[in-house]
Formats: C-alpha cells, structure tokens, sequence
C-alpha cells in the first residue's frame, strides 16, 4: 500500500537548504516514519542525490540499538562524510537519543549537511529543540491520513468511506485488516502497547486507573467545553476510581497533548476580540483511537463530524477556536438579558478567516435557524460557513451564509472558498 502524502512532502522539500533542523513530529503510526525513511528518501534519489550522501538512523530498528550512544552515532555520521557534497542525514524517533539536542546541535556546526527527524513526544520538540536552537528548527506536523488520503486507499464508495473513517480513523494501517473486528482489534492493542505505554514510561503516572478513566471522560465529551474542575466533579460520580485534583488532571491533559492524542480548541470572544481562558474544548487527532477508547459504543455522527472538521481545519493550517457571540436578547417579561451564542470553529490562516457551524443533520426550519443565527450575530464580513452531513448541494443563502454537504468540504482543499 503506498499513499502519497504530497502536502508533508512539499513541505520537506520546500525547507530543504534553510540551514534548520526539519523536525517531523505527530501520533505514534501516523505515518512519520513512512514519510523519512520512503518517500522522502525516494525523492531525494529521483532529484539526483548519491545515495551515500543520504545517512539513516532507524531508531525503531533493534539494529540501530547503538545509535541511541551519541558518541557512536557522532562517529559513525563523521565516517560517512567524506566530501564536501551536502549530506541528508536522516534520524527516525530523535527522541531515543541520549542527549538528542546536544547531538543535533553538534550536527549542524557541519557546513554540509541537512538535518531531517521523526518525533513523537511535542515536549522534545516545544521545550527542547525550539528553545535550544532559537528558530533553527522547522516543525512539519504530521496528523493520521486526511479523508482524500483515506479515500485514495480505500476500496469502495465516498459514502461508505466516509462512515469507515468516522468509526476507524486515519492510522494508515488500517486500511490494511478487512473486517471490523480486525480494525477494532488493531486499534485497542496499540492504544494501549503503544499510547499508554508511551506515556506510562515518560511519565509517573500515580493513578493510571484515574488517568485511563479521565481519557475516557474525554473522548465521550468531544464538543462540549470543559475545564479541569469540571472533570475533577465528573470523578466523583464514578465507582472504583479516587478523585483527583484539577492540578493532577491539568497535568494529565498536557500528558495527552504532549502524545498527540488531544488538541484542545479555546474559547474566542468574536465581538470582544479575545481569549476566554476556561472551558475549552479537546479533540482527538484520531476517531478511530477515539471510538475504540469507548469500546465503539458512542459512536454519535454529530459529535464524530465536529472532531473529523476540526482535524481536517489543522491539516490544512489552520489556528482553530472555539467561538461565542455575546448578545443581548429580551426574556418573557420584555427585559433586555446578556447572553451568547455559539460558533463551533473560528478558523484563521493569515488574513484568511473563517466561521464555521458543524450540523450533521437539520431536520427541522428549528434546527436550521439555531444553526444560522449564531453566524448572523457575527456582523463582520468573513466568510460563514454551514457543514452537514446531509446530501445536499452547495448552497449561499440572501446572508451570503453558505451551506455544504462534509463531502465536498472534505475532498476539496479549496471548499472554504466555493
């Protein structure tokens, strides 16, 4: 199975002879690896580079076990640089490294080298690397496959990859088992070989039954905000688990984020023009490790949509908030009331923005103008967006308020702008 991943490798190749170290990071079996070591790699071959002028380091490879001695892996790196010709030096999971900052930062003092690495943990990355090398370091953020990723490898129809997708995620193995119990088996063994155990050896975990019972806490609250004490006060309605403190939690969610697991999306004051510190909201990069969390048993479309476009919003770029709309309304008695409104996303890229509402469906004249009423309450000249999962054609109403099916929103790049 070969799945181009274009956009990550534009951008590999659009950073190439900057003078920074191209930091590769995202979810464990995302697809990092696969991105250094084939793809890349065969570009640079395709583009004319020798390949001993390409050095590999595969630390996920038992063979490579020494490499993780930054001695050795400096010496074998000073035995394969004969020329002055520029070496690509490849390092799959940096993090496995001994001292992996003070080996990279050795690395680029050569004049002839390029720098490229796999990563999985965001801390190396925002608390190592990026302060360390003071801007000489280029973030490629890697998420699980897109849907037109998905759909590209999938066999059969949009419809029934769509509902694929929703249930099993973008984890690019999947595309390999062929029933559900076998994606769902796949799925449960690596959230727990892998993602737990991850973060279990990074971390002292001094509740793991506390910490797996808060991740599914928050996995059955996408799309609802909510804060640490809100979470602490969900402990207490639970059996068989102590409560924690909303400090423990807080730390606990940066565990998560830190995996790649969660991205959480603030609260934006659209009319005040800022930042809502608590509640938020948290996503998770992938459905499928989602779905299988809650044992496939929540799988609501309404909740599953507004996870699947916030990810797809990330992909492409974009800086995702959670929006609210302050207004003043008159209660029975004919009194003005402050109260707001919800947007889902605030999407900005630039002097690009974005105002986005997730309805899987709008059944009811009701339904579809409590959707549109937090859009017109805006009252700038962005562009409003309406994303449902019923079959329907683009349309734009009077209000310039455009409504398109997630179809034609997923598998176009440019649907924001249609």
């Amino acid at each position: 199975m070969n799945i181009e991943r274009q956009q990550y490798l534009n951008q590999l190749v659009d950073a190439r002879g900057n003078g920074s170290i191209k930091v590769i990071s995202g979810l464990r079996r995302c697809g990092k690896s696969y991105m250094l070591k084939k793809l890349f790699k065969s570009y640079l071959l395709t583009d004319g580079v020798d390949e001993s002028h390409i050095i590999l380091i595969d630390l996920e490879n038992w063979r490579f076990k020494d490499f993780k001695n930054p001695e050795y892996l400096l010496d074998y790196v000073d035995s394969k640089i004969i020329d002055t010709e520029i070496y690509y030096i490849l390092i799959d999971e940096v993090q496995k490294v001994n001292d992996f900052v003070e080996v990279l930062a050795t690395l680029l003092l050569k004049d002839n080298v390029e720098i490229y690495v796999t990563g999985s943990n965001s801390k190396f990355l925002s608390s190592d690397i990026a302060t360390d090398f003071r801007g000489r370091s280029d973030e490629i953020h890697m998420y699980p496959l897109s849907f037109p990723e998905f759909l590209s490898a999938y066999d059969g129809n949009e419809n029934d990859a769509l509902l694929e997708y929703m249930n099993y995620g973008g984890l690019p193995q999947i595309l390999l088992y062929k029933d559900d119990y076998a994606k769902a088996n796949f799925l449960r063994k690596i959230y727990r070989t892998v993602y737990l155990k991850d973060i279990y050896e990074r971390h002292r975990i001094d509740y793991p039954d506390e910490f797996e019972e808060l991740v599914k806490i928050i996995a059955s609250s996408i799309g609802s905000l909510t804060n640490p004490h809100k979470l602490a006060n969900s402990f207490k309605s639970k059996k068989n688990v102590k409560d924690i403190s909303n400090k423990t939690i807080t730390l606990y969610l940066k565990y998560l984020a830190d995996a790649f697991l969660i991205e959480s999306a603030e609260q934006y004051d659209i009319k005040g023009k800022n930042y809502i510190d608590s509640p938020m909201k948290y996503y998770f990069q992938d459905l499928g490790l989602r779905n299988c969390i809650l044992s496939f048993r929540q799988i609501e479309e309404t909740h599953l949509m507004e996870n699947l476009i916030f990810n797809e919003l990330k992909i492409r770029g974009f800086l995702v908030d959670v929006g609210v709309v302050p207004v003043r309304t008159r209660n029975a008695e004919g009194k003005q009331q402050r109260s707001s409104y919800e947007v889902d996303f605030v999407a900005n890229k630039g002097s690009q923005r974005y105002y986005i509402q997730s309805a899987w469906k709008m059944p009811t004249e009701e339904k579809k103008e409590q959707e549109l009423r937090s859009l017109r309450s805006i009252g700038d000249s962005f562009k409003k967006i309406i994303i449902t999962g019923e079959n329907i054609h683009l349309k734009r109403d009077e209000s310039g308020i455009t409504t398109m099916n997630v179809l034609q929103f997923l598998k176009n790049s440019n649907s924001l702008d249609l």
